[in-house]
């Protein structure tokens, strides 16, 4: 069909195949999860991964490409277009394409199982209504609905310390209820869809018109909250397994711009010891109530500091960091060799209510590496001239810093390529800096975002 993009799918004999739906951004979390059902199940595995991603080249093997909104916008465009396709869109069409229900019933001829790996368990994905077929991770009907914040913030009320907070049943209540609460929330009011992510479906409001220019259905809940002027954004990325094993991979340092879009995270976080050990203590409430919910696997909760020192609950994301990946590659070089991963951990978390006898936590201090990431998230669209070469192989960077003396290393990642027209809210690629300390970290991340900008020739208009 006119949506597959680009494969290169290719199956070997004697290899059992899970597959990997979603962004290319998590491509390589698969690499160890590969090796872990290899270990578990005594066989060779590979992954082939489904993703909604148009770029110029593609270094990776087994991928195919399906973007539902491709051809619409190529169209219009008359080029080659990066754009993101929300995730409910993209796994109902992967759910029902020809290519991929063949793919999975050529596999079950081959192999007893399939499983399936997500960045997010969503509902719209159908595939496992295939018998032979399953998810290996959150259920998707319990991911969806702790990812909503009203249930995040009515459900751990009395759990963890919140922001003041209210519930407002439709656009006139947010008009209604925020025009009382100007002058008693003077830095601002966050206003959120139910479902929002990233700073999209959100806006920090200071006037009636940031509500009324952002917002505009009826019959929506949104949630609202109080601004709190703060210095740190951390976020914390753990998996659970049952109410008592909660098992926390470690504590970055969000970047947050204007207020409500994330962009980039740097790890270790700059906070107190402390500091650090509180906001741990925060997640494990947070997974225990999620467990008791049903919810086994990968999140992350997201905090902030204010200026008295205040740590305040945000959000969970009921899913995969964007930096899980980045965890994955510090806690390799930081835990005894053979300490299963955050995707073995989630294997026996969903399979067995239960982490491995081997499982370790990462100490405080013992990271071997500093490292940052950064999205270059394009406002508007814009058209590149020159390509960028992507790096396919971070964890071997990872690696190789880790056991030289080499001070900072920087890579690219999923750049678009040459002459693409990249439109609003798509990646025009992601930077990841390593180094021995923040320094060297920061000034790597400012070197890769040039790289990456002064590949735009062109800014362009919808």
């Amino acid at each position: 069909m006119s949506d597959i993009y680009f494969s290169n799918v290719h199956l070997e004999n004697d290899t059992d195949y899970f597959l990997y739906i979603g962004e290319i951004k998590s491509y390589g979390i698969n690499l160890f999860l590969r090796e872990s059902l290899s270990k578990i199940h005594g066989c060779r595995f590979d992954f082939i991964s489904v993703v909604p991603d148009v770029l110029e080249d593609y270094p990776w093997l087994n991928v195919m490409v399906l973007n539902p909104l491709l051809q619409e916008h190529s169209s219009r465009h008359g080029s080659r277009v990066s754009c993101r396709v929300p995730a409910p869109a993209f796994m109902a069409s992967v759910s029902k394409h020809p290519a991929v229900t063949d793919l999975v019933h050529t596999l079950l001829g081959r192999q007893k199982n399939v499983f399936i790996y997500m960045h997010e368990s969503v509902p719209e994905l159908t595939l496992d209504e295939i018998p032979g077929v399953s998810i290996l991770g959150p259920d998707r009907e319990i991911a969806h609905r702790l990812n909503s914040k009203i249930v995040q913030y009515t459900g751990l009320t009395g759990v963890v310390p919140l922001v003041e907070f209210k519930v407002c049943d439709g656009l006139k209540s947010l008009v209604e209820t925020t025009d009382r609460l100007w002058e008693k929330w003077p830095d601002g009011i966050f206003v959120s869809h139910e479902y929002s992510a990233a700073g999209i479906n959100a806006a920090l409001a200071h006037r009636l018109r940031d509500i009324t220019d952002t917002f505009v259905d009826r019959d929506a809940t949104y949630l609202i909250s109080r601004y709190l002027p703060h210095r740190h954004d951390p976020t914390v990325l753990a998996v659970v397994a049952n109410e008592r094993d909660i098992y926390i991979a470690g504590v970055a340092d969000q970047c947050i711009e204007g207020g409500i879009r994330f962009t980039g995270s740097t790890f270790p976080s700059v906070l107190k010891e402390d500091d650090v050990s509180v906001l741990k203590e925060h997640t494990r409430a947070v997974g225990k109530w999620m467990a008791k919910a049903g919810y086994r696997g990968i999140y992350g909760c997201d905090f902030l500091i204010d200026y008295s020192g205040g740590i305040h609950f945000l959000e969970i994301n009921a899913r995969k960091q964007g930096t899980t990946m980045e965890f994955c590659c510090t806690l390799e070089q930081s835990l005894p060799p053979g300490s299963p991963m955050l995707p073995e951990l989630e294997y026996f978390a969903v399979t067995e209510n239960r982490f491995p006898d081997n499982t370790r936590e990462m100490e405080n201090g013992s990271e071997k590496l500093h490292w940052g990431t950064y999205n270059v998230k394009i406002g508007k669209p814009v058209r590149t001239g020159g390509g960028l070469p992507n790096s396919f192989d971070e964890r071997g960077t990872f690696r190789r810093l880790a056991r030289t003396n080499r001070e900072s290393e920087v890579i690219i990642l999923e750049h678009v390529g040459s002459d693409c027209i990249a439109l609003s809210g798509s990646f025009l690629g992601r930077v990841v800096a390593l180094g021995s300390d923040h320094s060297s970290v920061g000034r790597g991340i400012e070197q890769g975002k040039k790289t990456i900008e002064r590949t735009i020739v062109e800014e362009r208009y919808q």
